[in-house]
């Protein structure tokens, strides 16, 4: 079965791609090339074929969150789905708490999650990475430079070929709202680094209530 890194959407199309999207659910679409989730007190979302494994493998996106108006709780949740209810990994952002969730829980509990202050600029772009034993949960302002938020030892069900990936979107009040995310395992362009003129050589090429909670 494939890793992750082979489930790739630029969401260019105006179509939700029925072969990726299978058991998406509450009428998301594509618009504006992106992927677009209503936001509403009922529950709406892109949801992959269980038919994934984590190992080896990551998801990186770039993701829009909800308005947070009128809400207590409006919140984007990209996580990876095991078979078992409530063991799963990955982000929840809920900017009307101003925080963003880093989650690896096991029947809906992780005493070990993270709860850094949300900042829409730094955590533009979002990866859930498995390398070599270790998960980690990386942000970044560009998609091209990251920082580690979290690190944990990789859980068991990481190697299972029956994983799922959701992006759910859901508020507990408010006006209806919709989030947004693009370039799903997109790879972006490197940027050139000027040559050092000191240097003998050239310069390198830099190539689920949505509630937070720790329990």
């Amino acid at each position: 079965m494939p890793g992750f890194g082979l489930l790739v959407d630029g969401f260019d199309d105006g179509v939700v791609d029925p072969v990726l999207w299978p058991q998406s659910y509450g009428n998301p679409v594509e618009a504006g090339g992106r992927a677009r989730i209503p936001c509403t007190t009922g529950y709406a979302a892109y949801k992959s074929a269980a038919a994934y494994s984590l190992r080896w493998s990551q998801i990186a996106a770039r993701v829009i969150p909800p308005a947070a108006t009128g809400a207590t709780s409006a919140a984007c949740s990209l996580l990876v789905l095991t078979g078992t209810a409530g063991t799963d990994a990955g982000f929840l952002i809920d900017p009307a708490q101003n925080a963003m969730g880093l989650y690896l829980r096991v029947g809906y509990a992780d005493p070990g999650a993270l709860f850094p202050a949300y900042d829409p600029a730094a955590h533009a772009w979002l990866r859930l990475r498995e390398d070599a034993g270790t998960l980690r949960w990386e942000t970044s302002p560009d998609g091209l430079t990251w920082t580690v938020r979290r690190s944990a030892a990789t859980p068991a069900w990481a190697t299972q070929t029956d994983l799922a990936l959701v992006i759910e979107a859901h508020r507990d009040a408010g006006p209806a709202d919709y989030a947004e995310v693009d370039s799903l395992n997109v790879t972006r362009a490197g940027r050139l680094v000027p040559a050092d003129r000191t240097a003998a050589g050239p310069g390198p090429a830099a190539h689920t209530t949505s509630t937070m909670t720790g329990g």
